[in-house]
């Protein structure tokens, strides 16, 4: 009998509702262990400057708070600025893209002003903006998000 495949977080859903993260614990990697934290902040509201190692501060999280909490959780420490984030860590081709990568936007020249952690099949769980709450996006499939695409990082784990 041929094995079936489990269902992506991207799968049976709307676009914003909460992602499934059975792909992401099969087997855990650093990556991974951030992507699941990340989802577990799934509903956080957004708010400025919030979020720590420990969880959401100032009521939730902003981008690169999530981010800064998710990575801390696989025993890395990021800074909590966006632009920072950007340089920590080794940059990653589209193509090779694995749960727990950063994923930034934004910026033209200068640092990019948005970061999301990556899931699988181009999808992101991030902090999105004041009034809204960390959601799933499928950013491969979103032309604001193409446009807006600056590239991705692996934080060193070492």
């Amino acid at each position: 009998m041929p094995r079936q495949r489990e269902p992506g977080p991207s799968e049976g859903r709307k676009s914003g509702s909460p992602a499934r993260p059975l792909g992401i614990q099969r087997r855990l990697t650093p990556g991974r262990t951030a992507a699941a934290a990340a989802l577990r902040q799934l509903g956080t509201p957004y708010v400025w400057g919030g979020g720590s190692g420990r969880g959401p501060t100032r009521g939730g999280f902003d981008c690169s708070g999530l981010a800064l909490h998710a990575w801390s959780k696989a025993g890395v420490r990021l800074t909590h600025y966006t632009g920072s984030q950007f340089r920590q860590g080794r940059r990653v081709p589209f193509s090779q893209l694995r749960a727990g990568d950063l994923v930034f936007f934004g910026g033209g020249s200068g640092d990019p002003t948005h970061v999301g952690v990556y899931l699988e099949d181009g999808t992101m769980v991030h902090a999105p903006k004041t009034g809204d709450v960390v959601r799933t996006v499928d950013f491969a499939g979103s032309s604001y998000y193409r446009a807006r695409y600056r590239g991705a990082v692996r934080p060193s784990t070492r």
